[in-house]
């Protein structure tokens, strides 16, 4: 089984159920109450059909319900496994084509559709959703909110690693998951807000009422006077050949398996995209025990945070900047990726082709926001407001104050007397500001007391190193005069304690002492399993950038449970010790191409939509000959015509109208479909319709 028994930084928690279950005949076993994705993936099942067109394997894409790629046969009727729950004594099956409807003449039975009723409905349990349920609530409101999961907090659930910001504000230094607990306790404790967990809004309606898919199972009718659309974003695709293939997925999805259900769902990465997403993930990947082979970028520099950067390449995990990919590759399934060079046109320079054997290729090129809900509530002249993801691409610490700043402006529209703090906006602002400039620090002066230092040079806002500072010696320089601005140590009053070594989110804080003119002790943050390492034991130490320094004699170690970090202490040469920050994880061999690369380079052999397969070529054909210019015309070809409702080809078609030669401002955006996501037909049925109010 490929379950994850020992993590550095999650607990295990209660061991839940052990159920039993079949796939295509065969008797496995599983967890009750796990997506049946994972139990599957855990089991060493990553295929989940065949597609009708062509019998193409299909594996998950997104694992967030928002996309078809593992729709499975569960007890006879076609499901999307990430969604659906296990239970013991199902019987799972491949789809193989078109799946049969099954054998029921019966008419269908009386429908008793429940119909409940708040002021303001919250789409969305996440960062920004629970947020403006709890500022809706100060008020008064009486809310609902729903979210398609059973554990509210949406990414947050998935965030293993200490967040980024402000510790007072939006909980810097407190890991992902952690953070999650917290503000769902908090909108839970309100009476006036009623939570509807593992039920997807589905659909919004004229009448001022919303469809919710209660637990994936019951249609439930809410009826509400305002709307907060807090439903996140999804996973982008990313147009090369061999994007379809068993093994390649997003980011987030890996995520989902790797940290909420504990699943080590590969032995080997390679990560397309340097944004934070793609970097976080490569480090959870490594402290799941998954190697990573490496991280291309076809940007010129690293997309995400510098110290998530330099972080994953002390570990050993290489980042190819100016790199695109070129092809996936294997036998239905992931073998190999290849990457190569690109020009100052971003065309790939063949002769610098290089490939890597490989089992999984995460996509991190971005998230497309899922704001559907507040178009059409827009454009049905609801009150409505979007917060989050949902309105904008940002952090979770920024979706925080999204949130608040979304509720109280649909307070205002309600007619209520509120004003919106400027420094809630102020904050927002910072918090979802790109990385500002890099500054060079100068060499720290090192004597005979403790003294940090810090390998963070690029502005972010983050500053739990100087509100964990039990001396407050740890200040923000007056730089900028915001949370940008950079941490630096005044006087001489370090205690030594290592508190701001364990809470730095990016691991880039260091203490050092001189022992003599000779010799000094270094304390550095590790965040994998250092309980086989005993005092006396040399390990090769690294500097910010990953490059070897010296190796360090293990002097002792101390784990700091707050922050679930470990803190090493090494002696090692004085003149090296302001170097040291890190230890290699990843042995060279892990990340090593092939001698020889292999490819083939078929730019128009790759799939756009997803659900139908239809191809680069293909359309961009059909675009020249028809003289498309909608969307919607696309659907003759079947484009957009899938189980996922268009949301995944949809964000690649404007390059593909640019490649036929049409600027995608000059084209009609294809139809919203009525019910944003599926539900089965006997619980949406009317025949014998009865209504009942609560």
């Amino acid at each position: 089984m490929n379950r994850i028994i020992e993590h550095p930084v999650i607990d295990q928690g209660q061991a839940k159920p052990e159920v039993h279950f079949t796939f295509d005949g065969s008797p496995l076993t599983g967890f009750r109450g796990e997506a049946i994705s994972s139990a599957l993936f855990a089991a060493g099942i990553k295929k989940f059909s065949e597609h009708v067109k062509d019998g193409t394997p299909q594996g998950i894409f997104c694992a967030n319900g928002q996309c078809s790629q593992c729709s499975l046969i569960v007890d006879g009727v076609l499901r999307k496994a990430c969604v659906t729950l296990l239970r013991d004594g199902m019987d799972l099956r491949t789809v193989r084509g078109l799946p049969e409807l099954p054998a029921d003449d019966r008419p269908a039975a009386s429908t008793r559709i429940r119909r409940i009723a708040a002021e303001v409905l919250i789409i969305g349990g996440g960062p920004s959703g629970l947020a403006a349920a709890a500022e809706l609530a100060e008020r008064g409101f009486s809310v609902v909110l729903a979210d398609d999961k059973a554990d509210l907090g949406g990414k947050l659930v998935l965030q293993t690693h200490k967040f980024f910001g402000s510790e007072e504000d939006c909980y810097a230094g407190t890991r992902g998951y952690d953070i999650a607990k917290i503000l769902e306790k908090k909108v839970r404790a309100y009476p006036n807000v009623r939570i509807l967990a593992n039920s997807p809004v589905v659909g919004i309606y004229k009448d001022r009422a919303a469809g919710v898919y209660e637990n994936y199972e019951h249609y439930l009718l809410v009826d509400f006077q305002a709307l907060v659309v807090a439903a996140g974003a999804r996973e982008r695709s990313l147009v090369f050949p061999g994007n379809d293939l068993v093994g390649v997925y997003g980011a987030g999805a890996f995520q989902t398996l790797v940290n909420r259900d504990l699943v080590r769902a590969a032995s080997k990465v390679f990560v397309i995209g340097s944004g934070n997403v793609g970097l976080i993930g490569s480090y959870h990947a490594l402290q799941a025990g998954i190697q990573v082979a490496g991280i291309c970028e076809i940007l010129p520099k690293v997309n995400g945070y510098k110290v998530h950067a330099d972080k994953i390449v002390r570990m050993g995990v290489p980042i190819y900047l100016n790199t695109t990919v070129l092809s996936v590759e294997g036998d239905g399934k992931v073998e190999r990726v290849t990457i190569a060079v690109v020009d100052k046109d971003w065309n790939p320079l063949l002769d610098t082709a290089r490939t890597f054997e490989v089992d999984t290729v995460l996509v991190a090129t971005g998230l497309s926001p899922c704001d559907e809900f507040y178009r059409q509530a827009v454009s049905f002249g609801f009150t409505a407001v979007k917060a989050g993801d949902a309105e904008e691409i940002a952090e979770a610490s920024s979706a925080m104050f999204g949130g608040k700043i979304a509720a109280l402006a649909l307070a205002k529209m309600l007619g209520r007397d509120v004003s919106i703090d400027q420094a809630w906006l102020d904050k927002r602002e910072v918090l979802k500001s790109r990385p500002g400039d890099t500054v060079c620090r100068d060499e720290p002066v090192m004597g005979q007391t403790w003294k940090p230092v810090f390998f963070c040079n690029e502005e972010i806002p983050c500053n739990p190193c100087a509100t964990v500072c039990p001396t407050h010696s740890i200040l923000l320089s007056p730089r900028k005069g915001s949370l940008l601005d950079l941490p630096y140590f005044q006087g001489e009053n370090c205690k030594g304690c290592s508190a701001c070594v364990a809470a730095c989110p990016g691991l880039a804080v260091s203490l050092v002492r001189l022992v003599d003119d000779v010799h000094a002790e270094v304390q550095i943050p590790f965040e994998f399993d250092a309980s086989g390492y005993q005092a006396g034991q040399k390990l090769g130490l690294l500097d910010q950038d990953g490059g070897f320094v010296e190796e360090g004699e293990l002097l002792k170690k101390f784990y700091n449970k707050k922050y679930r970090t470990w803190v090493l202490t090494f002696r090692m040469s004085a003149a090296n010790s302001p170097k040291a920050i890190g230890v290699r994880i990843q042995p060279e061999e892990a990340t090593r191409p092939l001698r020889e690369p292999r490819f083939s380079y078929l730019p128009d052999e790759a799939i756009v939509c997803r659900c139908e397969r239809v191809f680069v070529g293909e359309i961009v054909d059909y675009i020249k000959a028809n003289n498309v210019r909608d969307v919607n015309q696309l659907k003759t070809i079947r484009v957009g015509m899938g189980a996922c409702g268009s949301k995944t080809c949809s964000t690649l078609l404007p390059q593909i109208f640019r490649k036929a030669g049409v600027e995608p401002a000059a084209i009609t955006p294809g139809s919203l479909r009525p019910l944003m996501l599926e539900a089965g037909m006997g619980d949406l049925v009317n025949e014998g319709y009865t209504e009942a109010a609560e």
